[in-house]
């Protein structure tokens, strides 16, 4: 059962050049260790929070002419069946959906999009290809693969996007990672930001520089149409 752990009534950043609600799913199939929900992820720790589904679509029913779209994260946000109705819902009001996945549920990700249930998709690309298996402790790679492919297929607006962290990840790192979106139309550079963590050994030393970040930002422009910092 649909298992809402959070609910941002305004954002005007997450769904771009929208007004969006944020709804925050409970549960995730991977455990990164820079994770800054580990409430939402841990499906063996109960949120703070549960909100009933009715309540929020009553609410986003409530907001039709002051928001644009939703946004529906996590956790990941595909594991759960009921999703789908959930999702359906949000559209009869009228709203734009979009998704913030990581990819590891490829087939309900390619039904979601057949289903014409998606307007927008953000698909977090963890690591370079060689260290999906290091750092997830999941054969997630080929799962990760198909996700790219269905995504740069599809005719849906979307981004990928990576969070960079010293000690996971190097500069280098994000020319592996152009090599998997290569000819990708939209790719985010993200900052590690130290704070509560999954791994609360993480700090401020785990960020990357300005100037990295650059290089970063650089070094994947020739594999995408368009690279920005976030």
């Amino acid at each position: 059962m649909l298992k809402i752990a959070g609910l941002e009534k305004l954002s005007l950043i997450d769904y771009p050049g929208k007004l969006s609600a944020i709804v925050f799913t409970h549960g995730c199939n991977l455990r990164c260790e820079y994770c800054h929900n580990p409430e939402l992820v841990i499906q063996d720790i109960a949120p703070e929070e549960v909100y009933d589904p009715e309540k929020v679509l009553k609410f986003l029913k409530s907001r039709k002419d002051k928001l644009d779209a939703v946004v529906i994260t996590g956790g990941e946000p595909l594991l759960y069946d009921d999703l789908e109705p959930f999702i359906r819902s949000i559209k009869g009001l009228g709203y734009l959906v979009k998704l913030d996945t990581n990819g590891l549920l490829p087939n309900k990700l390619k039904k979601m999009i057949k289903l014409q249930m998606i307007d927008y998709i953000s698909m977090d690309i963890k690591y370079p290809e060689g260290d999906y298996l290091t750092f997830t402790g999941k054969h997630a790679l080929e799962n990760v693969k198909q996700s790219i492919d269905i995504i740069m297929n599809s005719d849906i607006e979307y981004e990928f996007r990576t969070t960079y962290v010293k000690g996971l990840h190097t500069v280098e790192s994000s020319i592996a990672i152009g090599g998997m979106i290569n000819g990708a139309k939209q790719y985010y550079v993200q900052n590690f930001r130290a704070g509560k963590t999954i791994n609360p050994t993480l700090s401020e030393q785990n960020s990357f520089t300005e100037r990295e970040l650059k290089t970063l930002k650089k070094n994947i422009k020739p594999y995408v149409l368009n690279a920005e910092i976030r």
